[in-house]
């Protein structure tokens, strides 16, 4: 069967979501194409020749753009069986459906897709968890690493590559997107084909890989032997991964290790500063347990690079301006792309945080073309200053006076004297600051 794969976005790099089931349906004996629309154009001739049409859906903007382009590929092509699958797929079925799309894949998708190309499992929805024996993804039908973000390090733009150790969590915060998918279970992706993946990037030109997990030390034994492999085979590569402040503590005594196998920075959601705030989210942290770990890490010479959702139902405009400040306090200023200062909760289908009365309080109905629960602040001049939090983050200027203009957004005070005679080292970054 000819099938077509289509990615819409995955912030900024080389999808797995399209190489990974490519490996499968390439094995299956399958004639596979992969369009990413991030940095392609479709061609109607790919659309028309394709029998079966998968959407990739990881996540809530690339959901809202594959939206735009499903009717204009079912008026080129009315015959094509079309499906969705990622995270976002199942949470959003009633309206995929409304689109056009015919099958529904969560969880563990590859084999779901194989089954639909051999001709069974049709208009259906599933949701997969089981273990499976995965395959070395498929990346020659992509466009190459050198046409995604760029890590910047050190004055120097590098390429960057993209693979995952494991998928899911075992954790529950209310607020992600894994936990109506996974509900804590979480799956490990085996050690010689991360490897593998990995090697074949590197040949591609990759010269920084980020280990996409939702939580790198979710399996610790696991992720550690990963790391250890890509440090032998590749001592001057660098990698980033993402860990919650909760492992980062527990297992704070691999920490150097992660350090001195190359790990160049740790991504962690610490969502808020409100130990109010984070037991809603049910985060498994506490402020100082976040301090704990930036103070860990200016030790160690290790760079955390914290993301937020600073609007809540219950945040307050004291609140805001106390995580400006301990920002500040801490010297994170250039660790933190300025959207991370300005996101506001997003409240997906079938999230944990519908259950909380205070949520219900607060929310208006689903806005099913916007794929959440609509919600609003009790105090309107919350939504005011959000707005005006967002319309900021999206200024092209440098961090440090991006982060300005937020603090006088509500401030009592002028910045303190030495916020400009502050360091500012040299933080590692990537070009590509989105993270929805």
């Amino acid at each position: 069967m000819r099938v077509l794969l289509i990615s819409t976005y995955e912030l900024g790099r080389q999808p797995f979501g399209l190489a990974s089931p490519a490996a499968w349906l390439s094995a299956a004996g399958h004639e596979v194409e992969c369009v990413d629309l991030a940095v392609q154009t479709l061609p109607d001739e790919i659309v028309c020749r394709a029998e079966l049409i998968g959407f990739y859906l990881p996540m809530h903007t690339a959901t809202r753009l594959a939206a735009k382009v499903i009717p204009k590929i079912r008026s080129i092509n009315a015959t094509a069986h079309l499906c969705s699958y990622g995270l976002y797929a199942p949470l959003n079925e009633s309206y995929l459906r409304k689109l056009g799309v015919e099958t529904i894949l969560g969880g563990e998708f590859e084999p779901g897709l194989v089954l639909l190309a051999n001709g069974s499992r049709r208009d259906e929805s599933f949701v997969s968890l089981d273990r499976l024996q995965f395959r070395a993804p498929l990346r020659s039908a992509l466009p190459p690493v050198g046409a995604y973000s760029k890590l910047r390090v050190d004055g120097a733009a590098k390429r960057v590559g993209y693979t995952e150790a494991s998928r899911g969590c075992k954790h529950l915060c209310r607020h992600c997107p894994v936990v109506p998918v996974y509900r804590g279970n979480f799956r490990i992706v085996q050690p010689e084909v991360v490897l593998e993946d990995i090697r074949s990037q590197v040949a591609a030109g990759a010269e920084h890989i980020t280990l996409g997990d939702p939580d790198f030390f979710n399996g610790p034994t696991h992720a550690m032997r990963i790391a250890e492999m890509l440090h032998g085979e590749f001592p001057e590569l660098s990698y980033d991964v993402t860990i919650k402040i909760e492992h980062l503590l527990k297992h704070r005594s691999w920490l150097p290790r992660l350090k001195e196998t190359g790990c160049l920075f740790v991504t962690s959601a610490v969502e808020s500063v409100d130990d109010q705030v984070l037991a809603k989210l049910d985060k498994g942290h506490t402020r100082a347990d976040f301090v704990d770990v930036v103070q860990e890490f200016r030790r160690l010479g290790l760079t955390i690079a914290p993301t937020f959702i600073p609007f809540t139902p219950w945040t307050t405009r004291d609140s805001y301006r106390e995580l400006l400040q301990l920002l500040m306090d801490l010297e994170l200023v250039e660790n933190i792309a300025p959207v991370q200062l300005a996101l506001r909760l997003l409240i997906p289908n079938g999230s944990p945080l519908l259950e909380l009365s205070d949520v219900q309080a607060v929310t208006t109905g689903f806005d099913e073309p916007a794929l959440l629960h609509r919600w609003k602040h009790p105090d309107p001049e919350m939504d005011v200053l959000a707005a005006q939090a967002l319309k900021l983050a999206a200024v092209k200027a440098p961090r440090r006076d991006v982060f300005r203009r937020m603090w006088n957004l509500v401030a009592d005070r002028p910045l303190a004297e030495n916020f400009d005679l502050m360091p500012r080292a040299t933080i590692p970054y990537m070009d590509e600051p989105w993270y929805c």
